[in-house]
């Protein structure tokens, strides 16, 4: 569109500069030529009167009366070459003689003198050239202000609906809510209402969707791991092999249910794109903090939570709330002592770990390279957890490593909120929709 709008304006102040210059600068030629045509004239006639003057009063012609009728130098006059007669047949020259093309011009007083001014051709042919330079360079300045100006236009125009195509993507996209800020071209104004608000609607069932993928997620999981935890206690307590079998068996339907479960949440976080968004660490864990509250009592145990209120994360809640329901439930079953959650600033700038970790006597050796693989466990547990959380943090950006192997140390690098960036960056506000627009659409639905 840029180009469009360019191309057009510089045609039509090109055509008009030619229309309006090509005439201009024939008749500004012929003005010139005809001024210093005329003003030779006058000069012919002047001096034809001063010369009848002077015979008529038996005087002297002086060549001081021939060189003021010259011209040229500060008076502005092109130069002429003046010839006088006198009846008697004296002749008086004054100013330089003209060699080639010449304008003449004579004049006869009524004693019968002869008065003759000529201008040199070339010179009146190079004040009318400097008079149609003169139109050229008015038709140069005007055709690069109108180059200036069709620039400036296109750039009012194509910048908002440039900011508009991006807009579109990034809702297409499902990552933000766009505010718009009016352009002062109506037409756009009112596509970039309409696209506000349809972000408005795209945002308000996304969030419902997340938020129900998110409750689905917490609702199901938490069952489904004290049914795992229950199911493993049952096998570990009874002696019958039959109990025991049907047991394992129960428990390879609930892995699998957690598979399904965790799949279907991995689908639907690709299909709606991103679902990152600025989290409260401590709320997070303070949650977890209270589901795992009373396992870790019943074993005797305590869940310590070291996270500082300030601390402000970019993930996804559900995710990270798994995540870290995952580490604690690895703690409980695998660890010993005092299982301690904290948080703190990493030594990669922009980024927060967070460490989950007991004082029991770690991870094997011969485990530890591949504790994260599926299907790996140490004999009480599905290999599950380890690798679906890994994969959860991945999703949105971050990492997770056993940082240490005795006392396990289970690390997640999450990518920190600056405290200095303004909420509606990360959470953009809804649109702004100019007044004036909407009280003319009103007016045209009510007519």
């Amino acid at each position: 569109m840029r180009r469009r709008v360019l191309q057009a304006t510089v045609a039509a102040v090109t055509v008009a500069v030619v229309l309006l210059g090509i005439p201009l600068a024939f008749f500004s030629a012929q003005l010139v030529r005809d001024g210093e045509l005329r003003d030779l004239e006058q000069r012919a006639v002047n001096l034809a009167r001063g010369v009848e003057n002077r015979l008529v009063a038996d005087r002297e012609i002086s060549e001081d009366l021939l060189e003021f009728y010259v011209g040229g130098g500060e008076r502005g006059s092109l130069p002429a070459s003046v010839s006088v007669v006198t009846p008697s047949g004296e002749r008086f020259r004054a100013g330089e003689p003209i060699e080639g093309r010449a304008y003449p011009e004579v004049e006869y007083t009524e004693s019968g003198a002869v008065v003759l001014l000529s201008l040199s051709y070339w010179d009146v042919f190079w004040r009318t050239a400097r008079a149609v330079a003169l139109v050229v360079a008015a038709s140069v300045v005007a055709v690069a202000a109108g180059v200036s100006v069709a620039l400036w236009q296109a750039r009012r125009l194509a910048a908002p609906l440039i900011y508009l195509a991006a807009s579109a993507e990034q809702l297409g996209a499902g990552q933000v809510r766009p505010r718009l800020e009016p352009s002062g071209v109506e037409e756009i104004d009112l596509v970039a209402a309409e696209l506000a608000r349809s972000a408005d609607r795209m945002a308000g069932r996304l969030a419902a969707e997340r938020q129900f993928a998110a409750d689905a997620s917490h609702q199901l999981r938490t069952p489904l791991t004290a049914l795992s935890m229950r199911l493993e206690e049952i096998a570990a307590a009874t002696e019958k092999e039959e109990v025991r079998e049907e047991a394992r068996i129960s428990l390879e339907q609930v892995e699998r249910l957690v598979t399904v479960v965790d799949d279907l949440l991995a689908r639907s976080r690709r299909a709606q794109g991103g679902t990152t968004e600025a989290v409260q660490l401590l709320d997070v864990v303070r949650q977890q903090e209270e589901e795992w509250e009373r396992p870790f009592r019943t074993a005797g145990r305590r869940l310590v939570v070291e996270v500082p209120e300030d601390v402000a994360v970019l993930a996804t809640p559900g995710a990270l709330a798994q995540v870290i329901a995952t580490l604690v439930e690895n703690s409980l079953v695998h660890g010993d002592g005092t299982t301690t959650v904290r948080a703190r600033p990493a030594n990669t700038q922009g980024a927060v770990v967070m460490e989950v970790t007991d004082e029991g006597p770690g991870v094997p050796d011969e485990l530890a390279p591949r504790i994260f693989e599926r299907a790996v466990t140490s004999g009480r547990g599905t290999g599950l957890g380890l690798a679906v959380a890994r994969d959860l943090v991945a999703a949105d950006g971050g990492r997770l490593e056993l940082a240490q192997r005795r006392p396990p140390v289970f690390a997640v690098f999450l990518s920190a909120v600056p405290r200095t960036l303004d909420p509606n960056v990360v959470l953009p506000r809804g649109a702004l929709v100019p007044s004036g627009s909407r009280r003319r659409r009103r007016r045209r639905r009510e007519a």
